[in-house]
């Protein structure tokens, strides 16, 4: 099996949800957890803390600088992840529309790099 990073997008400056429709997203991704629990998909999922929340640490010549707020400046930011294994690029792109479905936003797929020798 291979394991996939299923990131949920938003996009900052986007009309916020209504309470009744962020708690229909709550049940639907929490569907789509159990799913893929049941499926033994799951390896890993979190949402995220909005943009202005994280910091980012860089190395300069052996020193850290730490700045705060994304790395990239921009209006469409991560906003959630899960870990997922699936047996290829379709089985992980079909979990995906599913998770863009309960979520209600765009999911990017990625595989993680082979490790050599693991």
């Amino acid at each position: 099996m291979n394991q996939y990073l299923l990131s949920v997008h938003t996009v900052e400056g986007s009309p916020p949800r209504t309470p009744e429709e962020q708690q229909n997203a709550y049940r639907c991704v929490s569907e789509f957890n159990a799913d893929l629990q049941t499926a033994g998909a799951w390896v890993f999922a979190g949402g995220l803390c909005p943009p202005h929340s994280a910091t980012v640490v860089r190395d300069q010549h052996g020193e850290s600088l730490i700045t705060d707020g994304p790395f990239v400046d921009g209006k469409e930011h991560i906003g959630g992840v899960w870990v997922i294994e699936a047996l290829d690029l379709d089985a992980a792109l079909a979990w995906a529309a599913k998770g863009a479905r309960a979520c209600g936003e765009p999911v990017e797929v990625r595989p993680f790099q082979e490790v050599p020798g693991a």
